[in-house]
């Protein structure tokens, strides 16, 4: 009998794959020619009390699955609404090489992707972020832009839990960064502005936004759901994983398309910004909005695995 695949959990990836290693992970995925418009759709299977996700994809190298699922009661229960495992198997023989923690892997891999696009978009010598939330994204939002951004100097902080705001501001603080609660007017001062909510309505008017800032939307994957305005798709360079993923699951584009505020023609994709086929102008904000895609899950998983691996 074979032995049974390792488990590679939550401290041992964050351990494994800084942040850095996970944005470079990332690109190396798009660079290598795979293409995002040809990933199978996510799978959503209802089940009792919640949804089951399904999540293949697959390069010459590796073939991975993520299987999550979302459980809203959990919350009562003292239990993580999402949880969720990511199988990796080899890209030729597709025997099992690992088991990863799917909730760690996600909570990497989704502020890496948001990192890669910042990288191209955001302004040399960035230096004020603003955060609307305090989850795992948040944070994770936070040191995705030091990452491709040392000049990070200020982190300001929206959300509806002063608590929990004032906890993540200290946060920051004791990674060595300034930070203090603020409002959504205080877009008007940033550089950097990542969305890690779960709000189904803009987050802040971009009227304030300055001309140079640059605007990561990551908390929603539903079509009717949103955290920017019309506005600033009318007004910005707006990328995205995918054409056909950001008109089926990113309503802060379908919404504005319905609306003609945006035209689609006008849409550019990741991996077009990673291999250098976008014009990114001075005088017009910029918008990356994320619904997460399998493919990230694994490339942020093979590294990880080969990280594993390479300490024996």
């Amino acid at each position: 009998m074979s032995e049974a695949p390792p488990y590679i959990d939550a401290d041992a990836i964050a351990r494994l794959v800084p942040m850095s290693t996970a944005v470079d992970a990332v690109e190396a995925v798009l660079r290598t020619g795979l293409d995002p418009e040809t990933e199978p759709p996510r799978g959503m299977v209802g089940v009792p009390g919640g949804q089951l996700l399904l999540m293949p994809s697959s390069t010459t190298s590796y073939t991975g699955v993520k299987v999550a699922t979302v459980t809203p009661g959990n919350a009562a229960r003292d239990l993580p609404r999402v949880q969720g495992v990511y199988l990796l198997l080899d890209g030729k023989t597709h025997t099992p090489l690992a088991l990863l923690d799917g909730i760690a892997l996600t909570s990497l891999r989704t502020p890496a992707v948001s990192g890669a696009a910042i990288r191209h978009l955001a302004v040399p010598g960035a230096r004020r972020l603003l955060v609307f939330g305090t989850g795992p994204q948040a944070w994770g939002h936070v040191e995705a832009v030091r990452a491709v951004r040392p000049t990070l100097a200020h982190v300001d902080v929206v959300a509806r839990n002063p608590e929990r705001v004032a906890a993540f501001v200290d946060r920051c603080r004791d990674a060595g960064l300034s930070a203090a609660p603020a409002t959504p007017a205080d877009v008007a001062r940033a550089d950097v502005v990542c969305c890690c909510t779960t709000a189904r309505e803009p987050l802040f008017d971009s009227a304030l936004l300055p001309a140079h800032a640059t605007v990561a939307a990551v908390g929603s994957h539903e079509p009717d759901a949103r955290e920017v305005d019309e506005e600033l798709l009318r007004r910005g360079l707006v990328v995205a994983e995918s054409h056909e993923v950001a008109l089926r699951e990113c309503g802060d584009i379908a919404l504005a398309v319905s609306a003609g505020a945006f035209d689609t023609e006008r849409l550019r994709t990741l991996a077009e910004l990673v291999r250098g086929e976008v014009k990114v102008t001075e005088g017009r904000p910029r918008l990356f909005k994320s619904a997460g895609m399998a493919w990230e899950d694994l490339g942020v998983g093979a590294a990880a695995y080969e990280r594993w691996s390479s300490l024996g």
